[in-house]
Order: C-alpha cells, then structure tokens, then sequence
C-alpha cells in the first residue's frame, strides 16, 4: 500500500461557491472524499491537505520526505505562478507528482499561462475540472503500481 499526497493550494477551499462558471460547483471536500474512497478502492491511501499559506504547504512537502508518500498531486493555486519556494520543495524532496488545474489556465489571462511546476512535472492535468483529480490519482496509482 502507497500513500499519495494531495496538496490543494490558495482558495481552492471554496470551491463550490467560488466563481463556480470557471471552477465547477463541487466543493473540496467532495473531491477529497472520492479521491480517497478511489484510492482505497485501489489498495493506497491519500492524505489530502489545503492551505492558504505558502510556507505551510512547503512545509507539508516537506515532511512528504519522512513519509512513506510515493507520490504528490498538486493544485497549486495562484502559487503556480509565484512559488520558487514550492518548486524548490518538490525538486528537494525527489518525489514524483502531478500538477492539476480545474481550469484551463491558458484560455486564462496571460500571467496564468506560466507555471513554475509544469517543466518538473512527471505530468500535467489542465483544464479537466474535478475529473482531471480523478484522471490524476488513477494515474499516479498505474505509475506506483508499475514500479
């Protein structure tokens, strides 16, 4: 059994009320418990977790270093756009993961269309909403199962 890391990131807590014509109407604990009862299904387990604040989620990645975590999933936010800080953290720690965005962040304002993490990586989820999570942590389990 692996354990798999969900990291959501800055205002993805309201998903649900949040601009629901751009980002979808489920909420994040929605998404989280299916993920979950998916990753069970699958025989791994999945600690999700949400922040608001950038030095709690590098933090988090972090600790993903003393854990039995053989894979992160990553919705970074507004901090796809800002965060060597959480970069550095992913490329420190040697896990791979997966970035994933509900909307399609290059039919988006122009400053959207950069992300420090698309270029390390091991794939990208963009635009699918909710079911890109779902698209992401089947995949992710298919790379642990394989290896």
């Amino acid at each position: 059994m692996a354990n798999i890391l969900l990291i959501n990131g800055p205002n993805l807590n309201l998903l649900g009320s949040r601009e629901p014509d751009l980002y979808g109407e489920v909420n994040l604990e929605n998404i989280e418990s299916s993920l979950t009862e998916l990753a069970k299904k699958h025989g791994h387990s999945l600690d999700c977790f949400q922040s608001n604040a950038e030095h709690e989620i590098v933090d988090k990645i972090q600790a993903g270093q003393n854990s039995d975590t053989q894979f992160i999933l990553i919705n970074p936010g507004a901090f796809t756009h800002t965060s060597i800080a959480m970069r550095d953290a992913l490329l420190a720690i040697n896990i791979p993961f997966f970035e994933i965005h509900l909307s399609n962040t290059f039919s988006r304002e122009d400053f959207r269309h950069k992300s420090y993490f698309s270029d390390v990586a091991s794939g990208c989820l963009i635009g699918l909403g909710a079911h890109g999570y779902e698209l992401a942590l089947l995949a992710a389990i298919k790379k642990i199962d394989l290896s």
